[in-house]
């Protein structure tokens, strides 16, 4: 657990900082460092269903 917050934290600071580089507004750099990652999670749920439903059916193709 202790892996996956520092990671969040570190994803929060890259998002936000990369932000505020772009754009010099320290509000649009926390809006993008919040929502960002928050659509990365949704995304990352979807992908995990679709990449499982490939395996499955990869496994059953190839036995």
């Amino acid at each position: 657990m202790k892996k996956t917050a520092t990671f969040a934290v570190l994803h929060f600071s890259v998002a936000f900082t990369i932000t505020y580089l772009l754009t010099g507004n320290w509000v649009l750099g926390g809006l993008v460092a919040l929502i960002e990652p928050a659509v990365n999670t949704v995304a990352y749920f979807f992908h995990e269903k679709a990449w499982n439903h490939f395996e499955q059916k990869r496994s059953v193709t190839v036995s």
